[in-house]
């Protein structure tokens, strides 16, 4: 049996600001000729969402730090490209998709459809997203379903693209995620694949400003301690914040981008934990009570070292040991609501998941993006009460950005060493 390769592409980028519109893009543009449907308010039925988004986040930070190296990746873009791509998978393929998210594939829709997009914007931090969807230009290899294009342009509120699938389509790829992420990310796709039959894409522009930023007189070199022991010379930046978190064996803070609508969430494990021990223990809940103890009137002292970060990731595997086995499997897979390979013994499966992100922590803000592809073929001391609590981020530890409204993690990482 053969494979037939539907790629889905996630590009998520802070960017300076975000970019509209696609006239570099050649090929057909579909959108208009696809019907807007209002889509229902999300009601939150159980209320577990924000709790199952962390429990998502956290089960692919303990799947990324195997090695004492900085990682950096967005859980947001991530699932993005999962919930689109379940809307096109059915069966088993389904059930093993909406097991690893968290969430039954119709109330994941609502779900980021309803945040996400309330997600504000303004002078001082700025977040878009855009979403679009190219499919081959070949009914006699691939018949794509108008349903599931239905259902990404209603609620991912998708372009739509059909194309050749040819060196311009290529370029014509490329040029949209760099005019979407404001030319951070250049030729995210690097070939076409000759199986490829579909890509989804997610462009996510991201940039904030520090509500309390740091001038020259507060930022001072220091020694940053890495996970094996070893010593380096570091920029620390120091303030004073009043966010301070903490449970049985974490002490963090809570620093604010302009207006508080997002926040860079800092946890640092006890001196006596190893920090894979501890991103061992974390899960879903554990965020959740941890973001929930914030004491706003508790003033704690911070340093934050300035570093930055470049990470990448094939998640194949990651997601198969969670258990999307299926998805992965030309022999097993069911992707029949995405559409239809026509030749016979053909089957569309998922053979890569890419993920690539950056961050950069500095005096003014922070600057952070990813790029997730989905290829598919066919952790301090005791201090008196009611005393500054301090918080030096001088070792290794994890690390948040979110919105503050829904506790939305945008970003995830772990600093193991100061690059």
């Amino acid at each position: 049996m053969k494979k037939r390769v539907v790629s889905l592409i996630l590009a998520t980028i802070f960017a300076a600001a975000a970019l509209s519109g696609c006239a570099a893009v050649r090929s057909e543009n579909l959108t208009d000729g696809i019907n807007k449907n209002p889509v229902p308010v999300y009601n939150y039925a159980d209320g577990n969402e924000a709790q199952a988004v962390a429990q998502f986040s956290v089960q692919l930070l303990k799947q990324l730090c195997t090695e004492d190296k900085n990682v950096v990746y967005s859980p947001l873009s991530v699932l993005y490209a999962l919930a689109m791509t379940a809307n096109g998978a059915q069966g088993e393929t389904l059930s093993q998709m909406e097991a690893v998210m968290g969430m039954d594939v119709q109330s994941l829709n609502g779900y980021l459809y309803s945040t996400v997009n309330t997600l504000p914007s303004d002078e001082g931090y700025d977040f878009d997203i855009a979403n679009s969807i190219w499919f081959k230009d070949d009914d006699g290899k691939f018949v794509v379903n108008e349903a599931f294009l239905q259902t990404v342009k209603d609620y991912y509120l998708a372009q739509v693209y059909k194309a050749p699938f040819d060196d311009k389509t290529l370029k014509d790829i490329n040029n949209w995620v760099a005019q979407q992420t404001n030319g951070q990310i250049q030729n995210i796709l690097d070939k076409i694949d000759p199986d490829a039959v579909m890509y989804l894409i997610n462009a996510l522009n991201f940039e904030a400003l520090w509500l309390n930023d740091y001038d020259e007189y507060s930022v001072h070199d220091g020694t940053f301690t890495k996970a094996d022991g070893r010593t380096q010379n570091a920029e620390f930046m120091y303030t004073a914040e009043n966010g301070y978190i903490c449970d049985e064996d974490t002490q963090g803070f809570v620093k604010y981008y302009k207006d508080r609508k997002y926040a860079y969430v800092a946890l640092l494990p006890d001196e006596d934990i190893k920090i894979n021990d501890y991103i061992a223990s974390l899960d879903g809940e554990k965020i959740t009570n941890l973001l929930g103890s914030l004491d706003p009137q508790q003033e704690v002292e911070t340093a934050i070292p300035k570093y930055e970060t470049t990470f990448d990731v094939e998640m194949s595997d990651i997601f198969k040991s969670l258990g999307m086995t299926d998805a992965f499997d030309f022999r097993l897979a069911d992707f029949s609501g995405l559409g239809t390979a026509q030749a016979e013994g053909e089957n569309v499966c998922i053979n890569r998941i890419l993920h690539k992100a950056f961050i950069r922590v500095a005096e003014k803000g922070t600057q952070a993006g990813a790029a997730t592809v989905v290829e598919m073929v066919a952790e301090g001391a005791m201090i008196i009460e009611n005393q500054p609590k301090c918080v030096y981020l001088d070792r290794p530890f994890v690390y948040m950005i979110i919105d503050t409204q829904n506790n939305l993690p945008l970003f995830m990482g772990a600093v193991y060493e100061i690059e």
